[in-house]
């Protein structure tokens, strides 16, 4: 495929940003790239991107550069380290930071006459490898419009919630509220209707031609619980910096507020048991310990390829 447009730049190849970044290079976007970790630039390189020696060198050669980074203090560092580039003129943050960390890098990058693309991701890396990534972006209509292309290639949905930055982490951080809560009832349901004697898949699919289906019953039971493969991608603890920042925004709204706190201390044992770096879907282990019980497909029966009914071990 022939590269298309100008030459984009990345800074972030953690799990998220590594598939966004192959995303954008399958679509036949010229890429520049940068991670502190040598592997994943290599895994980028290897797949025809281009590497830089850091931020700053991305910057000197990329007009656009997109962002995906762990917290609001690197997304910081980051920009800090860019300023000054003599090539930079829009910055595209796909990371999940929070309202009023984007408002200051908007700020910063502003100062610098850099524009910001307040942008945040959701669909997890399955999602940016296929193209189909649900992507909330506000900003300027011309900065917008240095992103657009780049932005159609991973998303199969886009939501213009707004020319300021800060309205799409508002957004997302709502979205990911919901979706942390609706994972921890649908993973302590599973685990009581198994331990009283349902089966795994027969319960899953009654859940899912019911009213108490989410993305939870949906995707990642049948994609990485059931299974038990607990690969859907991306680490638990990350969820604790987005239930946090929500949790802020809501109290700075004067927002009544319950489900969040109790959803962030359900994560937080997760993590607390399993590790920050526990793949996502793994936050129903300790649940299943505690249990004796396993939310798990049965595996076919020997002689029949069609009985995929749940087991309880």
């Amino acid at each position: 495929m022939q590269p298309h447009g100008d030459t984009l730049g990345f800074v972030g190849l953690g799990h998220m940003g590594a598939a966004i970044a192959q995303r954008l290079v399958a679509s036949g976007h010229a890429l520049v790239v940068h991670d502190l970790d040598a592997s994943a630039v290599e895994q980028l390189v290897s797949a025809g991107a281009k590497p830089a020696a850091d931020a700053r060198d991305v910057a000197q050669r990329c007009a656009t550069v997109f962002m995906c980074l762990p917290s609001p203090d690197a997304s910081h560092a980051v920009c800090r380290q860019m300023l000054g580039g003599s090539a930079l003129r829009v910055v595209v943050e796909t990371s999940t930071v929070g309202p009023e960390a984007i408002r200051r890098l908007a700020a910063e990058l502003a100062a610098g006459d850099v524009a910001l693309l307040d942008a945040p991701v959701s669909g997890g890396p399955r999602g940016a490898q296929a193209g189909t990534l649900s992507v909330m972006y506000a900003g300027a209509p011309a900065t917008v419009r240095a992103a657009l292309a780049p932005l159609q290639a991973v998303a199969g949905k886009l939501f213009h919630v707004g020319d300021v930055p800060g309205l799409a982490q508002v957004c997302k951080l709502v979205n990911n509220a919901i979706s942390a809560a609706g994972m921890i009832a649908a993973c302590e349901g599973a685990v009581l209707g198994v331990k009283a004697g349902l089966d795994a898949q027969t319960l899953l699919d009654a859940i899912n031609a019911g009213s108490g289906r989410n993305a939870a019953t949906m995707d990642k039971f049948p994609r990485s619980i059931l299974t038990g493969s607990f690969d859907y991608g991306g680490p638990m603890g990350l969820m604790l910096k987005d239930l946090s920042l929500y949790i802020e925004q809501a109290s700075a709204a004067g927002v009544h507020n319950t489900m969040a706190p109790a959803t962030l201390a359900a994560w937080t044992e997760a993590v607390r048991r399993s590790g920050p770096d526990a793949d996502y879907s793994e936050v129903i282990r300790h649940m299943e310990a505690d249990a004796g019980a396993q939310v798990r497909a049965r595996a076919p029966r020997q002689g029949s390829a069609s009985d995929s009914r749940g087991s309880i071990p």
